[in-house]
């Protein structure tokens, strides 16, 4: 957010900070919350690099489409499980995935 909005909000009465702070998150679960968001940003981004429909990679990591849509939008029901062995699946290994932690 750029300062002027910032400046603007506050006068009119916002309170602007961070999820964390609105949420009262830990450290911890901040730093979980967002590795789980940088995983399933990684794993859309490989998808769409290997040029594979949502469909291809549910045949490939025996899942649903939907299920592979809820990975992307990093839906509270997918596991940090789920989304590294799914990236693995599409050719990702331990080294390439090291800027996501």
């Amino acid at each position: 957010m750029d300062s002027a909005k910032r400046i603007r909000l506050e006068k009119a009465g916002w309170r602007v900070g961070t999820a964390k702070d609105f949420l009262e998150l830990s450290q911890e679960e901040a730093a979980y919350i967002e590795l789980k968001l940088n995983l399933a940003k990684a794993f859309s981004e490989k998808r769409k690099s290997l040029g594979l429909s949502q469909v291809a990679v549910a045949k490939r990591i025996k899942s649903s489409q939907s299920r592979v849509a809820k990975m992307e939008a990093g839906d509270p029901s997918v596991s940090i499980d789920l989304l590294v062995k799914s990236l693995f699946a599409l050719g990702e290994t331990k080294k390439s995935l090291q800027h996501v932690f």
